[in-house]
């Protein structure tokens, strides 16, 4: 089962803030989010937990511990 994350939750995750956040999006370097409401938007969780391994993996070249 797949959970949402609002932005505040993706922002202490990664320690980026949300203009660079809305930059990588952009840019296709992030997880886009997904709309709930008309005014309401989030994350899905394991996207960005998976963003978060992915720059661990080519920080220690590719591998993963």
């Amino acid at each position: 089962m797949e959970n949402f994350i609002k932005l505040s939750a993706v922002m202490a995750q990664t320690s980026i803030s949300r203009s660079h956040i809305y930059a990588l999006i952009d840019k296709g370097e992030f997880p886009k989010q997904v709309t709930l409401s008309e005014r309401s938007v989030a994350w899905v969780e394991s996207e960005v937990q998976d963003w978060i391994d992915a720059r661990i993996a080519a920080r220690d070249g590719g591998t993963q511990s």
